[in-house]
């Protein structure tokens, strides 16, 4: 599975567990340390922690393991460092104060959609 492939993985796995306003951005012309961010939204911590759970058991099926793990549920920002793929979850509250895809605006916002 190539990063691109990752990242869309990434995101329909966040979709299945109902995740929020998910995006992808190839950040790989503008980033030394990652090629793809995928951004979602949880509604409250307890999701929030249910979504990182299951995007490293999915991805731990195609045996692609994270390098770290930041965050705690309770902090309202969880990342998941995957090398080149670089996937954050936020509650509403924190995705409005760090504004990443402002921030990476620069990047190229990938269209996706669920398996069907």
């Amino acid at each position: 599975m190539d990063n691109k492939e990752l990242a869309l993985e990434a995101a329909r796995v966040l979709s299945a567990k109902k995740a929020q306003d998910i995006t992808i951005i190839d950040i790989a012309e503008q980033s030394s340390f990652a090629d793809f961010f995928v951004n979602a939204t949880a509604a409250n911590e307890r999701q929030l922690g249910a979504l990182v759970g299951e995007a490293e058991e999915q991805l731990a099926k195609a045996d692609v393991l994270p390098k770290n793990v930041e965050g705690r549920p309770s902090s309202g920002w969880m990342l998941m460092d995957y090398g080149d793929l670089i996937i954050n979850i936020f509650l509403p509250q924190q995705r409005e104060m760090y504004q990443i895809e402002k921030v990476w605006s620069d990047g190229v916002f990938l269209e996706w959609k669920e398996k069907e």
